[in-house]
């Protein structure tokens, strides 16, 4: 089926695939081929975003264009200070560019991490309790989904956390 008729890029792929690693390789993988924004949704953020490649991955796409975005929305907010402080960093140093919202009571039964890079491309965990996973390359219809549902849990967040980490 050719992307006229339906409304995918012709080079989109979908794959499922199981495990923490993979995953977290994906998210990895994904940063540098970012041009604009990346989207998080999750429970709370893993070590992985406090490792030294996830940051340095993360500082070099924010350092690559000021209009570069880092937009986060998580259940849980309060041990960001003491789990991910290499986070904090980035959310100070470019505060123009990080925003960290906090979900509210409307957007809490949402059960499913997700991380979109620009439009076309993600990483979807099907549970944030399992391990399975689908990443979705040149998928404009599949990324649009998410995009939908990261904006309708974005409005129903709390309001950006500051670099100022006391009050977490």
């Amino acid at each position: 089926m050719d992307m006229e008729h339906s409304g995918n890029l012709p080079n989109a792929e979908y794959r499922r695939f199981e495990g923490m690693r993979e995953y977290e390789a994906v998210i990895d993988r994904m940063i540098p081929q970012t041009q604009r924004t990346i989207r998080i949704f999750d429970r709370s953020l893993g070590r992985s975003y406090n490792s030294a490649r996830r940051f340095e991955l993360l500082r070099q796409f924010l350092l690559a264009g000021r209009p570069n975005r880092l937009m986060i929305v998580l259940h849980e907010t309060g041990k960001l200070d003491r789990e991910c402080p290499r986070m904090l960093e980035l959310l100070e140093q470019f505060s123009h560019a990080v925003s960290i919202r906090e979900t509210l009571r409307p957007a809490r039964q949402v059960y499913d991490p997700f991380v979109i890079f620009d439009a076309s491309h993600y990483v979807h965990r099907f549970h944030y309790d399992h391990l399975r996973a689908a990443q979705g390359t040149n998928d404009v219809l599949g990324t649009q989904q998410l995009l939908d549902r990261f904006a309708e849990i974005w409005e129903v967040s709390g309001p950006p956390l500051s670099a100022n980490v006391s009050g977490l």
